[in-house]
């Protein structure tokens, strides 16, 4: 099962930086990373190679983790139209995307309140 782990940090400069030293230190890799602040708040999702193992030990060293939630992740190929593909079937299925972004070697992770249906739509399988 594909999860995220969603921050809240500070609002300060550095927190982007401890949060990526902490995981460093314990072995976890980010593998995708959405770090977005917007009319004051802020939110930081990370798609990590281990990732209960991540949310554990970033609330152990305080900071603020909110939730681990399971999204959808497709591979695209690395061309243009993808995106567009993707995005679509989802839509015409009356799939609702509250989050995407991609990762560096061209998955698309997508937050969704269908995360199952979007799979299905998708041809995801685990």
């Amino acid at each position: 099962m594909d999860k995220v782990v969603v921050v809240v940090p500070r609002d300060r400069p550095g927190e982007l930086a401890r949060m990526g030293e902490i995981l460093g230190r314990a072995g976890i890799n980010i593998e995708a990373i959405c770090a977005v602040t917007s009319h004051g708040a802020n939110r930081i999702h990370a798609l990590l190679d281990r990732p209960d193992d991540g949310y554990r030990i970033l609330l152990e060293h305080d900071v603020d983790v909110v939730d681990l939630i399971q999204v959808a992740i497709v591979r695209l190929e690395d061309r243009p139209g993808q995106l567009g593909d993707a995005c679509r079937r989802l839509a015409d299925a009356g799939v609702n995307i509250e989050q995407a972004y991609l990762t560096l070697d061209a998955r698309l992770v997508l937050v969704c309140e269908e995360v199952d249906r979007a799979k299905r739509l998708l041809g995801v399988t685990e």
